[in-house]
């Protein structure tokens, strides 16, 4: 069985989400909310009955991950090249800290994917690690149709727009993932298809 669909799915709400805290790679926690978001999601995202799930190695990737494949029994992997972008100097600030830093450079990161934060990751760089998961598992001789990726924001939104094919100048036409959303992608001869983007429910 070759892979033929993923589904990339963020943690839930943190501790630094719910402060309004750009966290980046800090490895946050997820707050009670968080949990219960998983809690809620897992069995909505069984239904894909995917056959493995791979996780950031960040815990808000790792704990919402572990709420499904212990629920519903599905191998868990680990894989820190699914980390969220490193957002170097900006780690832990709010929006408004950094704008108050460096006025204007947030609002510029926003709307081009090749620009990094001082000390950071560009989108660009952030999709190319993350496009090493997937070409591993098209490379591999496992036996996964469905492949689930636990991770974070700005790498699902990367990874989707990379394996699309977007030109990288209309990457901030996508729209942010809410936590515990996901993104559904089915894969054709021609290429990857988009099935859903942050799908999910609210409540």
């Amino acid at each position: 069985m070759t892979l033929r669909r993923l589904v990339l799915w963020r943690h839930g709400e943190t501790d630094y989400n719910a402060a309004g805290r750009m966290q980046g790679q800090l490895d946050s926690a997820l707050t009670e909310v968080g949990w219960n978001q998983a809690r809620f999601a897992a069995p909505m995202l069984a239904r894909f009955t995917p056959d493995l799930v791979i996780a950031s190695d960040l815990r808000r990737a790792t704990d919402t991950a572990t709420v499904l494949t212990e629920a519903f029994g599905v191998p868990l992997r680990i894989d820190k090249r699914l980390r969220e972008t490193h957002l170097g100097e900006w780690q832990g600030l709010t929006a408004d800290e950094v704008e108050a830093r460096a006025p204007g450079e947030r609002e510029r990161w926003r709307h081009d994917a090749t620009w990094a934060p001082p000390g950071g990751e560009s989108r660009v760089e952030v999709a190319d690690r993350a496009r090493e998961v997937v070409g591993d598992l098209l490379r591999g001789t496992e036996s996964v149709g469905t492949v689930l990726l636990a991770a974070h924001g700005g790498v699902i939104l990367a990874l989707t727009a990379r394996l699309l094919g977007l030109p990288v100048s209309v990457w901030p036409a996508l729209g942010g993932i809410s936590n515990c959303h996901w993104v559904d992608l089915a894969r054709r001869e021609e290429g990857w298809r988009l099935s859903a983007y942050n799908a999910g429910m609210t409540g």
